[in-house]
């Protein structure tokens, strides 16, 4: 008899949202999370007293509002709030730009660069819901392959979208759009994210639609902050897989899957724990899943290469800091410009020369920095009077040329505060303590294979009926009995919490399938 109905690998947001709607249908559920805490790279953290961080992830706004609502995660703790403004850029010389939720006083705001660009960013963002419109509905079910998602399509010429979005580089999309530098390296920024290629790289315009799927209180294309950080989401995500019967065991990390006669029926703990289930989920990636968790002769060969062969290559690091108070952004008439991102992007060139340097096994000189001082919206992240700084950073390669990510810290710091410092100059004298997290360590602590936060890129070769692998698209694997989960498979990276909603579905439509008399168990997951 089995001890378990399902064994989640993993208690990152994907594997609890999985686990919330396995418990809620009725299965018993057991989640194993090697570290002291759920959420993997969705967590809160008080590396210094009193100072509450988002470690890892650090902005909110892409979860499905599905999910919300389907799990009650306002119901168990889960509080977004919505940035306005937001976004602040400021320029070398001593301009800024501002985004508002309010499209005129942005359309304001970009006028001083270009009165043509302020007539057509309306025009912009009009084209992207078209584009949405689109895209929501093929987040929350298995892809289809893209030819046949194209000739779905009804928002316009199927072939000019293919050109737009999938072969495209970012810059390509926005000369088309608008002629100020400025607003095209900040608007290119939202298509590097998390991804090992720069804004000409072909393919980058659709990560501008990845990161634009964004709703919150209403608005779309937007961003937020959870409130107590990121681990807000995951806890309140930890709290409904509970109250549905799930079992969650941190300090479990899970040492190998188990097969048995060509199936998964369970794991080992690193304790020397043994649990068994019919269907074992994994929230990990394909590497760490194929390649260290199961036995080489688990699935084939050609499969195993194929693994293999997955870019996974990091391309960014966490800044994070306690302040005793917020720095003085020349360009900013206030901290009421800074509740939202604050993005170091002055011109798609600067991002480029960037990722010239990552190209070549370098941390980039001049980094893209996107900045967020959660303690301005939320004091409760900071002492009375204190601020917190979190700066997601690129470009920083897997593997350095000639030394290695443990060897720069310091000076990995430093290149960060003297970016910021053309901006602030008195960051210096704010920050207390600091904090840099490689793509060394998002490895080791999170498992994420070479530092990659999307557990693959999501570029177009790497998305939709190409995500994970062509042909094991389903959130099955060749293995039956193992199912994937992560931000691995479709629609991708993010704290989208979609991965783990459709792999739910999946393994129970396998369940309904297989019937529920003598045997049903053991026949789930069987090809399909």
């Amino acid at each position: 008899m089995a001890e378990f109905d399902a064994i989640v690998v993993g208690a990152g947001h994907n594997g609890l949202v999985t686990a919330g709607y396995l418990a809620r249908a009725g299965q018993r559920v057991l989640v194993l999370e090697k570290r002291s805490i759920v959420g993997g790279a969705c967590v809160t953290e008080e590396p210094w007293p009193g100072y509450r961080l988002s470690t890892f992830g650090y902005a909110a706004g892409l979860l499905r509002p599905q999910i919300v609502e389907d799990l009650e995660l306002k119901r168990f703790g889960y509080r977004p709030i919505l940035c306005d403004p937001q976004g602040f850029s400021p320029f070398p010389d001593g301009r800024s730009l501002t985004f508002w939720l309010d499209e005129e006083k942005t359309q304001q705001e970009i006028a001083r660069f270009s009165k043509r660009d302020a007539a057509a960013y309306p025009k912009y963002l009009a084209w992207w819901d078209q584009i949405l419109d689109q895209i929501e509905p093929i987040l929350m079910a298995p892809p289809v392959a893209l030819g046949e998602m194209l000739k779905r399509w009804t928002g316009g010429d199927p072939q000019q979208i293919l050109r737009d979005l999938f072969l495209q580089s970012a810059a390509d999309l926005l000369d088309g759009w608008f002629e100020s530098e400025e607003l095209k390296g900040v608007l290119a920024s939202s298509a590097i994210i998390g991804t090992f290629a720069g804004p000409r790289t072909p393919g980058t315009a659709y990560i501008l639609a990845h990161n634009n799927v964004g709703i919150l209180d209403g608005h779309r294309r937007v961003w937020g902050i959870a409130a107590g950080g990121m681990g807000g989401i995951t806890q309140a995500m930890a709290r409904a897989a509970m109250h549905h019967g799930a079992q969650i065991r941190t300090h479990a990390g899970v040492r190998r899957i188990l097969v048995e006669h060509g199936r998964a029926v369970g794991v080992e703990t690193e304790s020397g724990e043994f649990h068994r289930a019919p269907v074992v989920v994994s929230s990990l990636d394909l590497k760490q899943t194929f390649l260290r968790l199961l036995p080489s002769d688990a699935v084939d060969l050609g499969f195993r290469l194929r693994v293999q062969k997955i870019r996974n290559q990091g391309a960014c690091l966490k800044f994070n800091a306690a302040l005793d108070r917020l720095p003085h952004y020349t360009a900013a008439s206030g901290p009421s410009r800074l509740s939202g991102a604050l993005d170091i992007a002055p011109s798609v060139d600067y991002l480029e020369r960037a990722f010239d340097e990552a190209k070549y096994g370098r941390f980039s000189s001049r980094p893209y920095i996107d900045i967020y001082h959660q303690s301005i919206l939320d004091p409760s992240v900071a002492p009375p009077g204190k601020h917190t700084m979190t700066c997601f950073v690129e470009y920083a390669p897997t593997e350095l040329r000639g030394t290695d990510w443990d060897d720069v810290r310091p000076q990995v710091a430093e290149t960060v505060l003297d970016t910021i410092e053309e901006y602030a100059p008195d960051i210096r004298q704010t920050v207390l303590h600091w904090q840099v997290v490689t793509p060394k360590d998002i490895e080791s602590i999170l498992g994420m294979t070479g530092g990659n936060i999307d557990q693959g890129d999501i570029t177009p070769d790497q998305l939709f009926s190409f995500r994970p692998i062509p042909g094991w698209t389903s959130y099955r694997t060749p293995l039956p009995g193992l199912y994937l989960c992560g931000c691995a498979t479709h629609p991708g990276g993010g704290v989208l919490g979609a991965p783990g909603h459709n792999a739910a579905q999946v393994i129970l439509a396998d369940r309904s399938a297989a019937g529920t008399g003598s045997g049903a168990l053991e026949k789930l997951s069987a090809p399909v």
